[in-house]
């Protein structure tokens, strides 16, 4: 059985969050993306406590994408450092795991 994994980046711009999630999904990086409504970050850097609106997208992919799906968040995104955390799917449904695997597969 294949691994499967969530895997979740912010972005400033509800555009750049489509972006993100376009561009994984055409390259079948990923097998869908969703994008939620803004959230608040609070978080340091260079050292200054920073706040700022931002926009998730949360990645559904196979363990076996996930590399080239991090190195599509990376090249894509603007950020210096972007938020890129992968979390394994413990369970899920037979059918929909299934789905990933075919979205995910190239050719």
């Amino acid at each position: 059985m294949a691994d499967y994994l969530t895997v979740l980046t912010t972005t400033d711009t509800p555009e750049k969050a489509e972006a993100l999630a376009r561009g994984a999904v055409e390259a079948r990086l990923a097998a869908c993306a969703q994008i939620s409504q803004p959230v608040t970050s609070v978080y340091r850097w260079e050292g200054a406590i920073e706040t700022s609106a931002e926009w998730q997208v949360l990645f559904k992919t196979t363990a076996a994408r996930y590399e080239e799906l991090e190195a599509h968040i990376r090249e894509a995104h603007d950020y210096d450092t972007p938020e890129v955390i992968a979390t394994p799917i413990a369970n899920g449904s037979e059918d929909y795991l299934a789905w990933v695997v075919t979205e995910t597969t190239i050719g």
